[in-house]
């Protein structure tokens, strides 16, 4: 049996931020017009395995849930059973997008507070749900747009199930195709307003307790018609949130588009590590995948600029993979095409060997492809 019960703030840890609490990331919720159909994508093309359900079936009156699952990855792919349900309202006015930034804490309660109490808009309260034996707790506050930020707490919930009201049983099974080899999420970008990058700055510091790893300036992100402005938060460890804004240019950015199109702030794009890139994206485009592509100049550019390295370059300028080097280390990375009909998700695959940034050789290269895709849809 499977209940939900509210639960006060514990009042504990007054002084901390939720960042203090952070695990790493529990999950990301996307909001959905068809989740049958998005789950499918993502088991079919992107080589994810279902791992979970919930929906009528399961007593969920008002929309159904595919659990999808990769290396640590977790994705949660929702939609709307009910025209008038939130669900739907988000997706009319979104298209698919990413609604839930999930954090794994030590202590829901006090993650909650804490944000709170800083600032940050209250979404959900803490909430603990039972089922059989274990219960887990979670809330959730405001981020950018229609966005939350959801703070889970498992300390309670002693099996590999998802949450309460999920079961196992008559899960899609895994579509035949080449292993993918993701392992983790490395990154997930947000897109802002123009003038709003230092308010989510301040906010991601002061209210959730995380740091500046990097910031990008429209002299370093540019083309000949387009810039953007980003800083790059971190909590140190494990969870990484790029923030990005547009800035002026000719014509315009990716981000503007993303904004227009999106309606408002939301998650721009999934970043997803492997430890091979290669058998990654040659997987990848075995089960359809497409991604964006730089020109063959672009390599020989390339090796000048990162140096005598081994690295199977062949490979590389076959798959259009882009290389970038910084002080720590070579980093391998690649973009797919929007994954959803509205211009806004795509996903990057990266490959770091040692490396600490987030390709800032390649900001050129990557933005003139991005500028030719916006070009075909006529929003450049």
């Amino acid at each position: 049996m499977t209940s939900t019960t509210a639960v006060p703030g514990s009042g504990a840890h007054a002084a901390t931020r939720p960042a203090e609490h952070l695990l790493g990331w529990d999950h990301l919720e996307l909001w959905v017009g068809n989740a049958r159909t998005t789950a499918a994508f993502f088991l079919s093309t992107l080589g994810f395995t279902c791992t979970g359900y919930a929906g009528p079936e399961t007593g969920r009156r008002d929309r159904v849930s595919y659990v999808l699952e990769q290396g640590s990855v977790r994705l949660v792919v929702t939609g709307a059973l009910d025209p008038d349900s939130p669900i739907a309202e988000h997706v009319r006015r979104h298209g698919d997008g990413v609604r839930v930034l999930a954090w794994e804490v030590d202590d829901a309660h006090a993650a909650f507070d804490a944000a709170v109490r800083a600032g940050a808009p209250a979404r959900r309260a803490p909430a603990m749900a039972r089922d059989g034996d274990g219960w887990l707790v979670e809330a959730s506050v405001g981020l950018y747009g229609d966005t939350e930020l959801a703070f889970v707490d498992r300390r309670a919930w002693p099996t590999a199930l998802f949450a309460p009201g999920f079961t196992t049983e008559g899960l899609p099974p895994d579509p035949v195709g080449p292993e993918v080899g993701v392992v983790r999420v490395d990154h997930v970008v947000g897109n802002v307003e123009g003038g709003r990058l230092a308010t989510w700055v301040e906010f991601c510091e002061q209210v959730l307790g995380l740091s500046q790893l990097r910031s990008f300036d429209e002299r370093q992100i540019s083309t000949e018609y387009s810039a953007l402005r980003s800083t790059v938060m971190w909590d140190r460890r494990t969870v990484t949130m790029p923030i990005n804004e547009p800035a002026q240019g000719r014509r315009k950015s990716q981000i503007q588009e993303h904004l227009e199109a999106y309606r408002g702030p939301g998650v721009q794009h999934l970043a997803l590590a492997t430890q091979d890139i290669v058998a990654t994206v040659e997987a990848l485009r075995a089960r359809g995948l497409r991604f964006l592509e730089v020109p063959d100049t672009y390599y020989a550019e390339a090796r000048e600029r990162v140096g005598d390295v081994d690295l199977p370059w062949d490979d590389l300028a076959r798959l259009h993979v882009l290389v970038d080097r910084d002080g720590s280390g070579l980093l391998l990375q690649i973009f797919s095409e929007t994954i959803t009909d509205r211009p806004t998700v795509f996903l990057e695959l990266i490959e770091r060997r040692g490396a600490r940034g987030f390709g800032e050789g390649n900001f050129k290269a990557l933005f003139t492809a991005i500028e030719r895709d916006q070009a075909r849809r006529g929003n450049l």
